[in-house]
């Protein structure tokens, strides 16, 4: 059954509606076109790419979105960006409706409208800088103090950081520091390590928590990137010293990825000169890099011998035991329980990004809202083979009878030997019917394993299990059961 868009249209207005109809798709187009330059590959093909545009009329954009579970994803990690599309593409006056599907089954959508936010504006003569705000002294003094832009993601507390053997001094140093600011032996406090271990986290967990705990409002989180753009501006628009006085009057300043100053001259003197002020104010500094200080070429030995005047900690990729409370306290925050044969298999072949194993998650659950169906062991496998790249492993014989006599409570010797006791006999049927089904072996070597049996007897246990399955709930059952076992000893 068609979706119903909340505007009925009459029978003249036909001929309109499929020209709004194809409106709204070039509109959606262009939305995308901005959408896919300010976002990574993975997140635009997983949460963009299946929104279907539905209707647009008085510069108001209606798209459908296949769940609550997509709205609300979107609306808590892409609002922004897809704001700023909309405006590129519609104007400031532009504006977004959603139409949700609540129940698939009955094809019966709830319609949301969400009107465009327009970004504020600067006075005359003034720019807007790195927090959102105008960059003059005046308007920073007197504007309230609830309305400045610390960047922050709100997302990125203690609460939701899992703590292990990979990360405990940082996370320890990141938690005194929080505690108080600027006045403790860690400043700066610099954290390193590798993409995706959870750098940014931390550090805006300090940022949040000295916000929420109103140590200060004063709390500014600016990539390397960010903040070299600004400069440069800054210098180009004759606006140094206000670019200059704004970073001065913070009270925590949190800069990522200070790798990307080296060989930015004119960058690493601004720095220099920030550095100086803040810490001679007891202001607190937070940097991360990719690699220890020492190791970053490119940077000035002066600026090398400041950020060491503190702690720096390091943050390693996180051990088994970790990446499985990492996934757990994910799907906690997601109000989702997946089975423990789903969660190991995350744990055991994603070891060195935990973006990693946040991006399986969210996959895992956008495919589940989108295709509605149970994530198993094997559903996990197809939705993340192209994240996951497991080595192929040839099934062992072995493997399928180490399951087998686990699962029916028998030995090798058993399965192997003349006993005709049922559970024995049942076992090793099953054992030759896997065998069979799920290995290139052929039939000799099959029934030479299982104890120097012929062919025919191998034949005559993989018709046996066969039957039993297409007329038994409890023997399809334990098949299933036993394949996931498998699957998790072959790993």
């Amino acid at each position: 059954m068609p979706l119903q868009h909340s505007k009925e249209l009459t029978a003249e207005q036909t001929t309109d509606a499929t020209i709004t109809k194809g409106s709204a798709q070039n509109v959606w187009a262009a939305c995308l076109d901005v959408l896919r330059n300010k976002l990574n590959n993975q997140a635009f093909k997983t949460w963009f790419t299946p929104i279907t545009p539905l209707l647009f009329s008085d510069n108001e954009l209606t798209i459908e979105v296949p769940s609550q579970f997509f709205y609300e994803w979107i609306e808590e990690n892409y609002s922004n960006q897809l704001k700023q599309a909309l405006k590129e593409t519609l104007g400031a006056e532009g504006k977004l409706m959603y139409s949700i599907v609540m129940d698939k089954s009955q094809s019966q959508p709830v319609t949301i409208e969400l009107p465009h936010q327009n970004i504020p504006k600067a006075d005359s003569g003034d720019e807007i800088c790195s927090d959102g705000h105008t960059s003059s002294d005046k308007a920073f003094v007197t504007r309230h103090r609830t309305k400045f832009e610390s960047h922050l993601n709100p997302k990125y507390t203690f609460d939701t950081l899992i703590r292990g053997d990979c990360n405990s001094l940082a996370f320890a140093a990141s938690k005194s520091v929080s505690q108080n600011p600027g006045q403790n032996a860690f400043n700066p406090l610099v954290i390193y390590g590798g993409v995706g271990l959870g750098k940014t986290h931390m550090m805006q967990a300090v940022g949040n928590h000295v916000r929420e705990t109103h140590r200060s409002e004063y709390v500014l989180y600016v990539s390397s990137e960010k903040f070299a753009i600004d400069f440069v501006n800054a210098i180009q628009n004759g606006k140094i010293q206000q670019f200059s006085s704004f970073y001065r009057k913070m009270d925590v300043l949190i800069i990522d990825d200070i790798q990307f100053f080296a060989g930015k001259e004119k960058t690493q003197e601004e720095i220099f000169h920030i550095f100086n002020t803040l810490h001679q104010s007891n202001k607190q500094i937070i940097l991360s890099s990719d690699r220890p200080i020492k190791e970053i070429r490119g940077i000035e030995e002066r600026l090398i011998s400041r950020f060491n005047w503190g702690l720096s900690a390091d943050i390693q990729p996180p051990d088994y035991e970790t990446r499985k409370a990492i996934i757990q306290s994910k799907l906690e925050q997601s109000g989702v329980t997946l089975d423990e044969s789903v969660v190991e298999f995350i744990a055991t072949n994603v070891t060195q990004n935990v973006r990693e194993i946040e991006g399986c998650i969210v996959k895992l659950l956008a495919s589940h809202s989108l295709f509605n169906q149970e994530i198993d062991l094997q559903f996990t496998k197809m939705t993340l083979k192209d994240i996951i790249r497991i080595q192929s492993k040839k099934l062992s014989l072995e493997t399928i009878e180490k399951a087998v006599c686990t699962y029916f409570s028998i030995t090798p010797n058993d399965l192997k030997g003349k006993s005709k006791k049922k559970e024995i006999a049942a076992g090793r049927q099953v054992a030759m019917f896997l065998s069979k089904e799920l290995t290139g072996s052929s039939l000799k070597t099959i029934g030479l394993h299982f104890g120097g049996r012929d062919h025919s007897t191998v034949i005559h246990g993989h018709n046996t299990i066969r039957n039993k399955v297409e007329n038994s709930a409890e023997t399809r059952g334990q098949i299933e059961e036993l394949k996931k076992r498998i699957d998790i000893m072959s790993m």
